[in-house]
């Protein structure tokens, strides 16, 4: 069999790629949750917040084995405040965050659920020391409307759009590093927007101070959580 040298060159690029593609395939896993289990730590009382009940939260989908594998813990509960005020948080956390694995937004969440989702946009959470870059959107139903603020992390970024947070992946992916995930969203069912997002933005400044320190990075980044903690120092 002959092998002209036009057969080589194009043989050996190949193997060339292909040792390069091998060179730069993630290896390194992000996991800022670690052992933690998230019902466990996330506290069921803070401040002036009891848990109610632990039905009613919007979830992802999880009849699929895609979702299942996606998502390894989950925690949906509703809380009650002052004046018997209702909120409900939902944290889903994913130990990979790849092309095929990746977090499902509300604003895809909510509409395969019946909810036409509405003013959607980028909102910056202030948390008492800390600011979070996230969203608020509106989702309603007949019979339902919630008012929803929400934030995602992929490793140690904090996407606000599908854009960012395919980015981010790819931003990791070329690091080497697999990265976790976990979305984050608090939402209320008032009437009145703006007292709705300010009704979650006060829940979710005491929920983060409330709970271990050692958590924050899983949900907020290692660089916010150092500034919370640094804050609450002061």
């Amino acid at each position: 069999m002959n092998i002209n040298r036009r057969d080589l060159i194009i043989g050996g690029a190949c193997l060339a790629a292909a040792g390069s593609a091998e060179a730069i395939r993630p290896s390194k896993r992000l996991d800022l949750l670690g052992d933690r289990k998230l019902d466990v730590e996330i506290p069921r009382t803070f401040g002036d917040w009891r848990m109610h009940a632990a039905e009613g939260v919007v979830a992802p989908p999880s009849e699929s084995s895609l979702a299942a594998r996606l998502y390894n813990q989950t925690v949906a509960r509703v809380y009650v405040g002052p004046g018997d005020v209702m909120v409900m948080l939902l944290i889903a956390y994913g130990n990979t965050q790849s092309d095929t694995l990746q977090l499902h937004r509300p604003e895809v969440c909510y509409p395969a659920f019946g909810f036409a989702v509405t003013n959607s946009r980028a909102a910056e959470l202030d948390v008492g020391g800390a600011v979070i870059p996230g969203r608020t959107l509106s989702a309603e139903t007949e019979g339902r409307l919630e008012r929803i603020s929400y934030w995602t992390r992929i490793g140690e970024y904090l996407p606000v759009n599908e854009d960012q947070q395919r980015q981010m992946r790819l931003r990791s992916a070329l690091a080497g590093i697999i990265p976790d995930g976990v979305l984050v969203r608090i939402s209320s069912p008032i009437e009145d927007e703006a007292a709705g997002f300010a009704l979650n933005n006060r829940f979710v400044t005491d929920f983060l101070k409330s709970v271990p320190p050692a958590l924050r990075p899983a949900l907020i980044t290692t660089e916010k959580a150092r500034q919370l903690a640094g804050n609450s120092r002061a």
